[in-house]
C-alpha cells in the first residue's frame, strides 16, 4: 500500500450554509427568534468574561503594607519558665520553646498581662500590653528597648 492509495473511509459533511433563505425553511436554521437568530450575532470572548469577573480594586494585593503578626505570651507562662534576674527576649523565648521561629527569622512577641509575676526580669525586644507594664514595674522588673 502506498501514500496515494490510500482514501478516507467516510465521505466529508456538506457545510451547513446558514441564514440563506431555500430548503432550509423560514427560520435558516437558526431557530426562531431570539439573540442567536438575528444577523450579526456572534458568541462573545471568553477572555473578555473572565476579564469582567475581576474586582475592580485599586492597586494590586501584593502592595498593600501587612500590619505583622505578633506571637502572644502571657506573663504567666514567662513566670514558671524563667527564674529570678534572667533577661526575656525573642531569642531566650525560642530557647525556651515558648515561641516559634517563622522562616528562620525571629518573631515578634508581645507580652500580655494575663497571670501573676513575682520575680525581677529584664525584657527586650518585645511589646507589651499596659497591664504587663504595671505588672512588671510592681515586681521590679525592667523593660528596655
Amino acid at each position: 500500500m502506498q501514500l496515494h492509495d490510500l482514501k478516507p473511509k467516510h465521505k466529508r459533511a456538506k457545510k451547513k450554509r446558514v441564514g440563506r433563505g431555500g430548503k432550509k425553511g423560514t427560520f435558516s436554521g437558526r431557530g426562531v427568534k431570539g439573540q442567536a437568530a438575528r444577523s450579526g450575532f456572534s458568541m462573545r470572548p471568553l477572555i473578555r468574561d473572565i476579564f469582567k469577573r475581576y474586582p475592580k480594586l485599586r492597586g494590586h494585593k501584593t502592595n498593600y503594607k501587612k500590619t505583622p503578626d505578633y506571637t502572644v505570651i502571657n506573663l504567666g507562662l514567662i513566670n514558671k519558665k524563667f527564674s529570678d534576674g534572667d533577661t526575656v527576649s525573642p531569642q531566650t523565648l525560642k530557647e525556651s520553646n515558648l515561641v516559634k521561629s517563622s522562616h528562620g527569622e525571629l518573631p515578634l512577641v508581645k507580652i500580655l498581662g494575663d497571670g501573676e509575676l513575682d520575680k525581677k526580669l529584664v525584657f527586650e525586644n518585645c511589646k507589651f500590653s499596659q497591664s504587663a507594664v504595671d505588672k512588671i514595674k510592681k515586681s521590679d522588673g525592667k523593660i528596655k528597648q
